[in-house]
């Protein structure tokens, strides 16, 4: 995959009604030999993106990690970053998160301004994200980190509204998510409501822990669906995954 195609790939993709399975990696929770069995999983069971990163990022394995799955693995690495130290030009793109659904300036721009110059001189695919934090039943280390209260879980016309506020400051994707550790997923209700305001590709992530979860959220509306948690616990969790997202767009293809 071109890197100047990643963000063409999610629209075009979108526009087919095609979902996408990305795996969450956290430099935390990794280490070579639990990443290698994620990537002899995904060898088996294909997933389309590992997004890189988490809420703290307390250790220096990020950059190690990322090159040991660039030499072993043609999916790409996208950086999931919390925080401009997290930047890596090794990755193929970086998702460039605002997070919209708070009232912190240092999470809306601030991280931002000080990481432009970096972005620039790097080769990343930068594709601009709105994050948006919801509510799923506890608090969350990137609602805690971030000093930001995420969206009721049971108000999906004030994710609405956000998401195209979003849009028509023209970010190019939305990301609702729950957080890691979230205790119940972003409810279809909301997924289906953003889904309706905006025409750009909707990445869920946060508590999807069965495959009727995550079948919820892609009927819902979702092109992305994100899992992290649930794959760190129970590696296997992957396959039911992938095969969630492929069985979904097979029989897309056979209505189509």
């Amino acid at each position: 995959m071109r890197l100047t195609s990643l963000y063409e790939v999610l629209a075009k993709r979108r526009a087919h009604g095609q979902k996408s399975l990305a795996v969450l990696l956290d430099p935390d929770h990794l280490d070579e030999a639990s990443c290698e069995q994620v990537l002899e999983l995904s060898r088996a069971h294909p997933v389309d993106y590992f997004f890189m990163g988490g809420s703290l990022v307390m250790n220096t394995r990020q950059a190690s990690l990322i090159r040991f799955i660039k030499s072993r693995s043609e999916v790409p690495v996208l950086l999931f970053p919390s925080h401009s130290l997290h930047l890596d030009p090794q990755a193929d793109g970086i998702l460039l998160l605002s997070l919209i659904s708070g009232r912190n300036p240092d999470f809306l721009i601030g991280q931002h301004v000080i990481s432009a110059p970096l972005l620039r001189a790097s080769n990343l695919q930068i594709l601009p994200t709105g994050y948006m934090l919801v509510d799923t039943g506890r608090q969350t280390t990137a609602s805690y980190m971030s000093g930001t209260t995420p969206l009721p879980h049971d108000k999906p016309g004030i994710a609405a509204c956000t998401a195209m506020a979003g849009e028509q400051l023209g970010l190019r994707l939305m990301y609702l998510d729950g957080g890691s550790g979230a205790m119940y997923p972003v409810s279809a209700a909301m997924i289906k409501a953003v889904r309706q305001a905006v025409d750009i590709p909707i990445i869920v992530g946060g508590g999807i822990n069965t495959t009727e979860k995550a079948q919820a959220a892609l009927t819902a509306g979702a092109d992305v669906i994100v899992v992290g948690n649930q794959i760190e616990k129970a590696p296997a969790f992957l396959a039911e995954m992938s095969k969630v997202v492929r069985s979904f767009n097979a029989v897309l293809n056979v209505t189509v």
